[in-house]
């Protein structure tokens, strides 16, 4: 055999064991994937029964991230059955308490629209309601030292939607109570805002949008705590635009429905001040 023969040859059978080496090692990493990815999934051989045991175990304990996934394998094998229906509610409820409330809302929703005549439709509207609620109106408490004029009262305004929705079509549910608890608490802390608003303006001397938007308090949420300093301040701005005749009606307003305010002693008229409120 020549030398290039010989070369030629060695170089055939080179690349071959290269090819054949490289075959194999890449078969060895597809059967070794294929053999990890079933490996992967411990739950594959459980029944749908220990599935939800888990979770709930999971979510008991506090491992929210561990709970939405197998409460969502539980969707999926169960589909179209109560239990199914049950895992939804139960991994938006471990999205709100793992800090994903826009998740949580979102499996509400379409649960909701999905499943219009469940047995957890009370609930699911309940815990819509909780989730809006907690994640704005705690802020709500410091509304003192927040500018609320650039605030997004949307998430506010869905809870109580939720709430509503739930008292009228669930009179009797276990979760009616509270939802109007949380009621009377929104609808006063939307008027506060709207107060705090219209506090803002007077301060700065925009007294028209401090009127426009203490009106708005006094006509959207009526008999509410904040409505008192609503009216104190539309007396306030009236005053300052020199226009007494609505000064005073507002101020008729203010007597009448809250004849013991502290703001009446700064807001009726001294006999120098030289007009009359009746």
């Amino acid at each position: 055999m020549t030398v290039r023969a010989k070369l030629s040859a060695f170089a055939f059978s080179s690349w071959g064991n290269a090819f054949w080496l490289a075959f194999g090692a890449g078969s060895l990493v597809v059967l070794s994937g294929c053999a990890d990815g079933g490996a992967t999934d411990s739950t594959a051989k459980w029944s749908n029964e220990k599935l939800y045991a888990e979770a709930k175990d999971e979510a008991k304990s506090g491992a929210y991230d561990k709970a939405i996934p197998l409460f969502e394998k539980l969707e999926g094998r169960a589909a179209g059955t109560p239990l199914a229906q049950q895992a939804e509610i139960e991994k938006a409820y471990a999205q709100y308490k793992s800090g994903e409330p826009t998740q949580a809302v979102t499996t509400l929703d379409r649960f909701i629209r999905l499943h219009p005549s469940s047995p957890g439709m009370d609930y699911a509207l309940y815990l819509k309601g909780v989730v809006n609620f907690n994640d704005n109106l705690g802020l709500f408490a410091s509304l003192i030292q927040q500018d609320l004029s650039e605030r997004d009262q949307k998430a506010a305004k869905d809870s109580f939607d939720a709430f509503k929705e739930l008292v009228s079509r669930f009179p009797d549910s276990i979760y009616a109570s509270d939802a109007k608890l949380r009621m009377n608490y929104i609808v006063n802390s939307l008027a506060q805002s709207e107060v705090h608003v219209a506090r803002y303006y007077f301060t700065r001397g925009a007294y028209v949008a401090a009127i426009n938007r203490a009106q708005y308090a006094v006509t959207e949420f009526p008999n509410v705590p904040a409505t008192e300093e609503a009216l104190s301040l539309m007396v306030k701005s009236y005053d300052a635009l020199a226009m007494p005749q609505l000064r005073d009606d507002a101020l008729r307003v203010l007597e009448l429905n809250y004849p013991n305010s502290p703001y009446l002693t700064s807001l009726r008229p001294k006999k120098s001040a030289g007009w009359k409120i009746w």
